[in-house]
C-alpha cells in the first residue's frame, strides 16, 4: 500500500504550532530546535499543497485550510500518543499527568515555570494533550485541564470540580519608551487601545475602576490571544489591559511597563478543572499544590510592583 500520509514529525511541528501560537514554544515542547519545527512545518505546506498557518510579528495563527486540517489530524495524535504504555518508553517518569491547557497561558505562565515542578516532583511527567475550545471535560485522554471562565457569572458543569488558580486581575500596559509621558488613567486615552477581541469591555472596566466611569475608549486594533496582545504593546503598537500574570517575564526584561498602578477584576481568570467522578491520578495533587504555590508568589511579587509606581511618586511629590 502506497503510503500518502505526512510523517509524524511533521504533524506534530504543526499541531503543537497551532495549539502553542508559536515556533519557539513548539520547539520547546517537542524538545527540537525553532529551525526544525518551522522547516517540518514548511514541509508538511509542500507535501499537501496548501498554506496552514499565517505567519505575523504577533505570532502565528492557522488559516482557514489549516484550522480544517488540525481539527482532522489532532485526535488521531492524541490517540497515538494514549496508545503507548508509558512504562514501555525508556526514560519516561514513574508518573504522568495528562493537561489540555489553554495557550495563552500555558505559554505565558504556565511552561516558563515548569522546571520548577520537574525539580521538585522528577518522577512526574507533564504530557500536553491538544487544547479544545469548549471542551466538555469528558475526554479520557487527559486528566485535567486548565481553562478560562467564559464570564463572571457562569457556572462549571456539574460534572467538573474547578479549583481557582490565577488570572482575574487585570492591568494596563504600555511599551518602556511611552511611560514617561503615560502618568494618570486619563492619559492612555489618547494612545492606541489595543484590545482582546473577546473581551471588549475590559478597558471599560478597567478605567471605570480608576475613576473615569464617563470614559467612551474609542479601541484600536484587536487580537484573539493575549499572547499576541503583549507582543504588539511590547512592538509599539499601542496600549492595552491584559491579565497580571501574563507579563512577568516582558516585565522582567523591560519589554513593556506598567505606567500606573491599578487593577481590575474581570471575575474571570484561569482554573483548573477535573472531572469529579474520576479517579485522580496520583501526580494530580501534587500538581495542584504546585500551581496554587505559584499563583500565590505571583500574587506576592504582582502587590510588590505594582506599589512600586506609587512610592516613586510619593518620592517626586516629596522632592
Amino acid at each position: 500500500m502506497r503510503i500518502r500520509s505526512p510523517s509524524l514529525p511533521e504533524l506534530h511541528a504543526f499541531a503543537n504550532v497551532v495549539e502553542t501560537g508559536s515556533f519557539s514554544h513548539a520547539a520547546t515542547r517537542l524538545a527540537v530546535t525553532q529551525g526544525a519545527v518551522s522547516r517540518a512545518v514548511m514541509r508538511l505546506e509542500e507535501r499537501l499543497g496548501l498554506e496552514l498557518l499565517e505567519r505575523h510579528p504577533a505570532g502565528v495563527q492557522p488559516t482557514a485550510e489549516g484550522r480544517l486540517y488540525f481539527d482532522r489530524i489532532h485526535a488521531a495524535l492524541a490517540q497515538l500518543e494514549s496508545a503507548v504504555p508509558a512504562r514501555q518508553v525508556r526514560g519516561t517518569p514513574a508518573s504522568e499527568l495528562r493537561l489540555a491547557a489553554i495557550p495563552s497561558l500555558n505559554m505565558r505562565w504556565l511552561v516558563p515555570q515548569l522546571p520548577s515542578f520537574h525539580a521538585q516532583h522528577p518522577h512526574v511527567g507533564i504530557v500536553f494533550k491538544p487544547y479544545v475550545k469548549d471542551d466538555d471535560f469528558r475526554r479520557d485522554d487527559v486528566d485535567c485541564w486548565i481553562q478560562t471562565r467564559a464570564t463572571h457569572h457562569s457556572r462549571w458543569p456539574p460534572h467538573v470540580r474547578a479549583t481557582y488558580l490565577v488570572g482575574r486581575e487585570i492591568v494596563a500596559i504600555c511599551p518602556p519608551a511611552w511611560r514617561e509621558r503615560i502618568r494618570t488613567p486619563q492619559d492612555l486615552l489618547s494612545h492606541p487601545l489595543l484590545h482582546h477581541v473577546n473581551y471588549p469591555d475590559n478597558w471599560a472596566l478597567w478605567l471605570r475602576t480608576q475613576g473615569l466611569a464617563d470614559a467612551a475608549p474609542e479601541l484600536a486594533a484587536g487580537f484573539d490571544l493575549a499572547a499576541g496582545l503583549v507582543e504588539a504593546v511590547a512592538a509599539g503598537m499601542g496600549v492595552a489591559v491584559v491579565q497580571r500574570c501574563m507579563i512577568d517575564h516582558e516585565l522582567a526584561q523591560g519589554r513593556v511597563a506598567m505606567p500606573v498602578a491599578g487593577s481590575a477584576s474581570t471575575g474571570r481568570g484561569y482554573y483548573l478543572c477535573v472531572p469529579r467522578a474520576r479517579p485522580e491520578p496520583p501526580a494530580l495533587d501534587a500538581f495542584r499544590r504546585w500551581l496554587l504555590s505559584r499563583a500565590e508568589a505571583g500574587k506576592a511579587a504582582s502587590a510588590l510592583s505594582e506599589s512600586a509606581p506609587s512610592r516613586s511618586a510619593r518620592a517626586v511629590q516629596g522632592s
